[in-house]
């Protein structure tokens, strides 16, 4: 029997090897293309709740033809883990080889590297349908997501001022602290959740809320909103009447937003067609326009997909064979 090497990549590792960056978005962005141009295989998520726990997990997995590798990603999210001390996210990647299906990598991250591809389609989300001109970004929420959501967005959109709602409020002062730090951009912990909306150029909701937080009398021309709390069916985030009334609503994958996130709860209420629904790698691809009037209100609505996975988990493969980390097994 032929024995098969598979590197093991510890948290660490990839915590120092794969930072949040352009190429990070980049590698992001090009699995939203491959998307558009019908090279991707991709199941439906597979998904467990806990909810004794306040728990849930999810599988998810694509294949893009071309790429010579692709990852099985299966992802924790335990919100009552913050009062043990413990992170809200964990996970691992498994990467195998396209053309046998033999495993070359085991990515122990931690929930990491989904951490920076959900941060990464947020970026990309804001790069094509944010205005250029942006200055000031509203977070609605204040866990991990939220802070690297503002990171990723500093890359695309150089804002200079961050507003902060949290239900948390030593969480919210805790982001506001790590972002000024990391950014020297000024954040401020506000607790209406109104004026916030008013004042952002772009909010990003970041929650794990059952009800809507936004509501759409509260949208204003040029605001631009990622959702990427909603990546369930009973999630949401946004009032359906917000996309019913925004200019343009874009998501990740058209037939999985019909099931979860912001889309599906507009939909059903009959306040948003899914023909007015566009994918944002068709947006990437140059397919469809992005942000066409800086007075247009503009949606995203992030359910993540299994190419963003397949993506970073190749590119911190590859940058984990450049600095020969791992522990082969």
């Amino acid at each position: 029997m032929i024995a098969i090497a598979v590197l093991a990549v510890s948290a660490d590792e990839i915590r120092r090897l794969v930072p949040l960056s352009h190429e990070v978005v980049e590698a992001v962005e090009e699995g939203f293309r491959r998307i558009a141009a019908g090279a991707v295989e991709t199941p439906p998520i597979q998904r467990l709740d806990v909810p004794e726990h306040q728990g849930e997990v999810d599988v998810k997995t694509a294949y893009v033809r071309g790429w010579d590798s692709f990852a099985v990603k299966i992802s924790s999210g335990f919100f009552g883990n913050r009062a043990q001390g413990l992170p809200t996210g964990n996970g691992l990647m498994v990467l195998f080889d396209s053309r046998t299906g033999v495993p070359k990598a085991v990515l122990l991250d931690g929930g990491h590297l989904t951490t920076l591809r959900t941060a990464a389609a947020g970026a990309v989300a804001a790069k094509h349908l944010a205005r250029k001109d942006a200055l000031t970004l509203g977070l609605v929420g204040a866990g991990e997501q939220a802070l690297y959501q503002a990171l990723a967005l500093h890359l695309v959109r150089p804002f200079e001022r961050v507003l902060i709602f949290s239900r948390s409020a030593e969480g919210a002062r805790t982001c506001a602290g790590e972002i000024t730090k990391t950014l020297g951009v000024p954040a401020a912990v506000l607790t209406d959740l109104e004026r916030l909306v008013r004042e952002s150029d772009i909010l990003v909701t970041a929650t794990p809320s059952q009800e809507p937080l936004i509501q759409a009398v509260w949208l204003h021309p040029g605001l631009h909103i990622t959702a990427i709390g909603s990546d369930a069916p009973r999630k949401r985030e946004l009032e359906p009447s917000v996309l019913h009334e925004a200019d343009l609503v874009a998501c990740d994958v058209l037939e999985q937003s019909l099931r979860l996130g912001e889309c599906h709860h507009a939909v059903d209420a009959g306040l948003l067609a899914p023909g007015r629904i566009v994918e944002l790698g068709t947006i990437a691809a140059g397919q469809r326009p992005g942000r066409t009037d800086p007075a247009q209100v503009t949606v995203c609505d992030l359910t993540g997909t299994g190419v963003q996975d397949t993506a970073i988990a190749r590119l911190a493969y590859s940058l984990a064979l450049q600095a020969g980390a791992g522990t082969q097994i």
